[in-house]
């Protein structure tokens, strides 16, 4: 297995090279504004050396932030037309009904609901009108919206109904990009529909980010696939990433949690990634991170994805330090550092800088923060300790200590002993720990679905079977597929002896 894997963070891009589950050679570049010139510049020092021309490389596994940050920032978002099939019910919370006005009026291009949609138990709740359908594909066309986010009632019980609606839309608007609610899988109207809005609203920026990375590995010389990680710590091949690009929201610090089991060995431990803006905490479970059980905001619009547990700060290795009062973050120069750090010729005092100051880091000109003395450098790492220790406090399930795995490039920030802790841990290439995670990530597939008229088992099967067939279609080789999570819930209140069955799987990524 020859792999590389790369993620871009806010302040560096991190490239690394794996080689028979060995880090071969590690390098970082700072992030471009444009991102994926960094990318290219990343690319470029790890084949410095010719490592890149000894042999294949089997994938390139790309961690990036590109996609929550257009809707955080409200930016780079297509118009998006959405179909709900579900009327006579739900008409009083169209679509759109729960986003921030903001978000609303630069992704809402028409709301359009037509007959059609299941039950709870997945018989037909009302045939799909589709001669409304076409109505509605026809208006969208004359818009200029070629965008679509198609959501049904129950539509993961039954996805029949959007697959028609899709079908009738591409007929009409051939050029269409289209997402069905059901493609994202899990029960909950508004927030399946929300992702799926959300996913249409980001086809664009998908198809040309993708298409950027693809370049940029080409231009580098390299002949290999392309995958995107994910938010559950696998990846995706590039086409079904560039068709779902809202399943790489979380990415960077899933990939960071991959990465640090990977390169400590533990699979269950508290993980603290310190990054140059921020930094992630969250707790391994079986080599993969802990899934956060209630509703995900992204950008203030309520989804269900399959988004890690994580408490986020605004701690990292370019936090701007304020000395009187002290004050460490949240603010940071992010990709910035060399330009403003002050041992680096800038204005603005960090992290690094007192890192720097107390000979923690040999990095800069050490003479230009010489003024600081070792008293304020202990002051300063003791408020970064402090702001750690509450951050893992709040994270933790249990009460007594726990192992704390620290990554990063601003892992110099954490101690090597903490209240609550029984050891940390800092490891080799942990400053890359981000890009090892991408680089050794397994593909995934999932299935959250009601099962009614089958025993427990035969439900579970059916349940597994549909992962595995989502986790070969993302790129996943079907002979290395492994149950990971599992869970079943009897409905007593259903007919049908009903039961919810939640089944992920991973494998590797399948040979090319």
């Amino acid at each position: 297995m020859r792999r590389i894997g790369i993620d871009v963070g806010g302040t560096n891009t991190d490239a690394v090279l794996i080689e028979q589950g060995k880090v071969v050679r590690a390098v970082k570049a700072p992030t471009s504004e444009d991102v994926t010139t960094g990318i290219l510049d990343s690319l470029q020092r790890l084949g410095a050396t010719g490592v890149l021309k000894s042999g294949r490389v089997d994938g390139v596994m790309i961690g990036t932030t590109h996609f929550i940050n257009a809707v955080v920032q409200r930016r780079h978002l297509t118009k998006v037309a959405a179909l709900r099939l579900g009327m006579p019910a739900s008409a009083s919370l169209p679509p759109f009904c729960d986003w921030p006005e903001d978000l609303a009026r630069l992704v809402r291009g028409g709301v359009w609901m037509v007959e059609g949609g299941h039950e709870y138990d997945g018989r037909l709740f009302m045939p799909l009108d589709e001669a409304a359908v076409v109505e509605a594909a026809h208006e969208m066309k004359a818009t200029g919206l070629r965008s679509v986010g198609i959501s049904s009632i129950f539509s993961p019980l039954d996805p029949s109904h959007e697959k028609r609606a899709a079908e009738l839309v591409a007929g009409i608007i051939p050029d269409a990009s289209i997402t069905c609610s059901s493609d994202l899988g899990r029960i909950g109207l508004l927030e399946r529909e929300n992702a799926g809005l959300l996913n249409a609203a980001l086809a664009d920026l998908a198809r040309d980010t993708i298409a950027a990375f693809e370049k940029a590995i080409g231009d580098s010389g390299i002949a290999a696939p392309l995958f995107i990680t994910q938010n559950d710590g696998t990846v995706a091949e590039a086409g079904q990433a560039r068709r779902l690009p809202v399943y790489s929201f979380a990415s960077g610090a899933t990939n960071s949690m991959r990465g640090a089991a990977y390169l400590s060995g533990l699979s269950d431990a508290m993980v603290i990634d310190v990054g140059g803006t921020t930094t992630d905490v969250g707790q391994l479970r079986n080599g993969f991170p802990r899934e956060a059980n209630s509703v995900v905001k992204v950008g203030g619009v309520r989804t269900l994805f399959r988004m890690p547990d994580l408490l986020s700060i605004g701690l990292g290795g370019g936090s701007h330090v304020v000395l009187d009062p002290l004050e460490v973050g949240p603010l940071s120069v992010g990709y910035r550092l060399l330009k403003d750090g002050i041992a680096f010729g800038g204005s603005q005092l960090t992290t690094t800088d007192i890192a720097i100051a107390s000979g923690v880091l040999d990095l800069g000109d050490k003479e230009k923060v010489a003024y600081l003395d070792g008293e304020i450098c202990r002051k300063v790492f003791a408020e970064a300790a402090r702001m750690a220790e509450e951050a893992i406090d709040r994270m933790k399930t249990e009460a007594g200590d726990v192992p704390l795995i620290a990554v990063g490039g601003g892992a110099f920030l954490i101690p090597d002993r903490l209240p609550g802790v029984s050891r940390v841990i800092h490891v080799e290439h942990g400053d890359c720990a981000n890009a090892v995670g991408a680089a050794i990530a397994q593909v995934s597939g999932e299935c959250d679905q009601i099962f009614k008229d089958m025993t427990r088992r035969d439900a579970i099967d059916a349940a597994r079977t549909i992962a595995n067939d989502r986790a070969i279609a993302a790129g996943a080789d079907r002979k290395s597929l492994a149950t990971i999570d599992s869970e079943d819930m009897p409905l007593a209140y259903l007919p049908g002896n009903s039961v919810r069955v939640r089944v992920r799987v991973v494998g590797d990524v399948a040979a090319g």
